[in-house]
């Protein structure tokens, strides 16, 4: 594989959290091209939000070889980053690379000049603060990320890996985003982008979560999934299946359901030869025609031209 080279810029009083999620996704592995440095204004150490330093590989000759850099979130980011980070940041894009933001990471995007212009997305905390520092742009407070071509912007934490498993679906395809969304036990079918944005949600604090019941559903999407076997599944009423469902994932467990079965028929399309309508049953959506309706709804293309497109090297029966 040709190796894709992705830098992780910390800046000062970075959100541990937000620098965690790409540095964890983009760890090399065997099924990825991808080779991670973590950078900073200046090689040596950066200090977190809460105190703690983290060591940096590199300083900002790190972004001038990237593909793709990521900029995590940061404390004190209304004041604008050292005029030195703003630079490279444009010399990168204008270069060509990919540029990412994590978070209140948007900020020194902005502060960049980069996203002038545009529609972006931010932590809702943060998004009044960015529109009056940067006017020039428009947030989107109601989107977990949002793909503008090579800027990138994502919503706060844990929106950071969507964005991340969104760009490993780009780049490798579904199967391997799949996989490692299972490596770090987090939902692989969020979906996103120019044409498919979803609702943030603030789940409601309790101590009985779906966690155990999303996970079982994925792993029975072949079978009818009503919500009284959920219910039954959870242990709850359907009444209240519909409500913590909605407070946990931001959709209905028909929506979450569907997503999942279309992201799951997207990684067949990619192993597999199985035909359309083996796909369709195996995934839960029944018939290739409700196949094809749901996929191009959500992707935006025709289950064969994904396959075409995505094909994995090595086809698995």
């Amino acid at each position: 594989m040709v190796p894709h080279r992705v830098a992780v810029l910390a800046l000062p009083g970075v959100l541990p959290i937000d620098l965690g999620i790409p540095t964890q996704i983009f760890n090399p592995r065997p099924s990825t091209p991808y080779r991670l440095t973590v950078c900073g204004a200046t090689r040596g150490s950066v200090t977190t939000s809460t105190g703690f330093t983290v060591g940096t590989t590199a300083g900002l000759s790190a972004l001038a070889r990237a593909d793709t850099i990521i900029v995590p979130g940061y404390d004190d980011y209304r004041r604008p980053p050292a005029p030195e980070v703003t630079a490279a940041l444009r010399r990168a894009f204008g270069r060509g690379a990919r540029i990412a933001s994590i978070c209140t990471g948007a900020f020194a995007l902005a502060a960049a000049g980069l996203l002038d212009g545009r529609t972006v997305t931010t932590h809702w905390a943060s998004a009044d603060d960015l529109e009056r520092l940067h006017p020039r742009l428009r947030v989107d407070r109601n989107v977990l990320y949002i793909d503008d071509g090579r800027l990138l912007t994502s919503a706060g934490v844990t929106a950071g890996i969507d964005l991340c498993l969104y760009l490993v679906r780009k780049d490798l395809g579904a199967a391997v985003a799949n996989e490692i969304a299972r490596e770090l036990v987090a939902a692989p079918h969020r979906d996103g982008g120019q044409a498919q944005f979803i609702d943030r949600s603030l789940p409601a604090a309790t101590a009985h979560t779906l966690a155990g019941t999303r996970d079982w559903a994925l792993r029975h999407l072949d079978e009818a999934l009503p919500l009284d076997v959920l219910a039954r599944h959870a242990r709850v009423s359907p009444r209240t299946l519909v409500r913590m469902w909605r407070q946990e994932t931001g959709v209905s467990p028909h929506q979450w359901l569907l997503t999942a079965r279309v992201g799951h028929a997207r990684e067949l399309l990619e192993v597999t030869t199985l035909s359309i309508e083996q796909i369709a049953a195996r995934s839960g959506l029944g018939s290739g025609t409700n196949l094809r309706a749901r996929f191009r709804d959500a992707v935006g293309t025709t289950p064969t031209a994904y396959r075409r497109a995505f094909r994995a090297t090595g086809d698995a029966a």
